[in-house]
């Protein structure tokens, strides 16, 4: 859904690819919680919904900060083409999402 988005508004539509990137990022992040609440994570266990959903964001904020950092840096300094680009930053900070949520929000993942 990230990378989709990503390129219809950044290369498609050619709007500003940082602003893109924060915006289809908070979209991407509510479709992984339910996602992941279905089919990886036990939600509940550890925190009511509600905290649950805040500490996932929390977590996000820093993924958002790395995916824009990862970003600006494939494309500003190694002159990567969008697409690429986006991948390289969503499969880094992909790493740095399940670990924190893991560890931080929900514990293990479903037996």
């Amino acid at each position: 859904m990230d990378i989709g988005l990503f390129m219809l508004f950044a290369k498609g539509m050619d709007l500003p690819y940082l602003r893109v990137a924060a915006a289809t990022f908070i979209v991407a992040t509510l479709v992984n919680y339910l996602l992941s609440v279905r089919f990886v994570f036990v939600s509940g266990r550890r925190f009511r919904r509600r905290w649950e959903i805040t500490l996932v964001y929390a977590v996000s904020v820093v993924g958002l900060a790395l995916n824009q950092v990862i970003l600006s840096a494939c494309i500003e300094v190694g002159n990567f083409d969008l697409i690429y680009a986006k991948l390289s930053a969503t499969g880094i900070v992909f790493f740095w999402n399940y670990l924190a949520r893991r560890l931080f929000v929900f514990g293990p993942p479903r037996d």
